[in-house]
């Protein structure tokens, strides 16, 4: 973090708001959103900040997304009683000096994996920024670290003493660096969300998420932790995970028979778990396919490219297309991820992003699972200078309609 950055004191009400901040590279809205649902077994009001958009409880507010519209929410939460929030941290807010200008109590940290190299330059930088959030954390705060990412392993390092530290893990993860205080056991699968056995502190506990996916599994544990550490006692976490839905275009299913499927998967670690997941729905059902549809954004890290064709390419078709292009030639971004996919033999590129949903909707099967990645709950899309209204959700609607 620059030297020249002039970081704003936080307001004198602030510490009235145990805050619970949550970073890494995927699972920080989800993550986010199911703290601040069991901080409402608090008994107050609670304010949540993540990328779809500012809330006090479920009421949006209809503030600018920068410090100045964080600080008008958290400042309406307050006046309007409440004592609790959940935030979103992302890399570029934490390199500017964001966990000094607000502390936080809690700090929960998902995963690093591939992405943002283009704001950050190197993938230490990326982790620094990151690590702001556990470098401020004061004695009596807690961490909540993935024990099976092995960033958690230096993040643990430069917590201040006094410091707590839970940590939580799922298989598919990889070998843990940290102990585990809870850990999955099992996971069963459906449509209608993930049954998942756990250990926590040694003893059995069962989770429900009407969520759908291992990684939802993992967003849950970081939660779970999350919300204890701040409080509130474990049955009502469980009850209030179990009743939470997912955020929007977290693998939201729009439709049966084939059944689509949203989600915002744009990084490859991202998009592999969730193609993952779509595999292991369609083994359920016989004979079915998985349909993948997706591209990269523009003008953003291009290393990336690649590593989301390799991630894709278990999908038995799969669909290159735009994303958000901005000025770059969606053409050529296309050719890019195309390099991860070299010897599958369904890809097809489709550059005109409805139609590509058009395609894959209307020559599945109806047992098949089509995935449209990437975009998620976004409204618009960016081609050149312009933002054109566009929905993932909308557009396989409508393709669904003619079949």
């Amino acid at each position: 973090m620059s030297a020249t950055i002039v970081v704003p004191a936080p307001p004198a009400w602030a510490p009235d708001l145990l805050t619970v901040g949550v970073t890494g590279t995927n699972g920080k809205s989800t993550t986010t959103t199911w703290v601040a649902a069991a901080l409402g077994a608090m008994g107050t009001r609670v304010v949540r900040v993540t990328t779809l958009g500012f809330f006090v409880d479920d009421e949006e507010q209809r503030v600018e997304k920068s410090y100045d519209g964080f600080l008008e929410c958290m400042r309406r939460g307050h006046t309007k009683g409440a004592r609790y929030a959940a935030i979103e941290l992302t890399s570029e807010a934490l390199a500017r000096g964001f966990a000094k200008a607000w502390p936080c109590q809690v700090g929960v940290f998902t995963n690093l994996s591939h992405d943002h190299l283009d704001a950050h330059g190197t993938p230490e930088h990326y982790l620094a920024s990151k690590a702001q959030l556990f470098v401020s954390l004061a004695p009596g705060a807690t961490a909540v670290l993935n024990a099976r990412d092995e960033s958690s392993a230096l993040l643990a390092e430069i917590l201040a003493d006094g410091v707590k530290t839970l940590t939580y893990g799922v298989p598919s993860r990889g070998e843990a660096c940290l102990p585990e205080d809870a850990s999955v056991t099992a996971l069963a699968l459906g449509w209608d969300g993930t049954r998942v056995s756990c250990r926590m502190h040694g003893s059995p506990v069962e989770l429900r998420i009407r969520a759908i996916g291992e990684v939802h599994a993992e967003n849950a544990l970081a939660a779970w932790l999350a919300a204890e550490a701040a409080g509130v006692p474990r049955e009502e976490v469980l009850a209030r995970l179990a009743a939470a839905p997912a955020p929007p275009g977290r693998f939201e299913v729009i439709t049966k028979e084939p059944y689509v499927v949203v989600d915002y998967a744009h990084t490859p670690d991202a998009l592999a778990r969730t193609v993952v997941t779509a595999k292991a729905l369609a083994s359920q059902r016989d004979g079915a396919r998985v349909h993948v549809v997706f591209g990269a954004g523009g003008k953003r890290d291009k290393a990336k490219r690649e590593p989301m064709g390799k991630a894709a390419s278990v999908a038995d078709f799969v669909v290159l297309t735009s994303d958000n292009p901005r000025d770059e030639s969606p053409a050529a971004i296309a050719a890019e991820i195309a390099k991860g996919l070299e010897g599958h033999p369904a890809v097809r590129t489709i550059l005109d992003r409805a139609e590509a949903i058009r395609h894959a909707v209307t020559t599945a099967g109806r047992e098949d699972v089509v995935l449209l990645a990437g975009m998620g709950h976004e409204r618009e899309q960016t081609i050149g200078a312009r933002k054109i209204p566009f929905s993932d959700v909308d557009e396989a609607k409508k393709a669904y309609a003619e079949r």
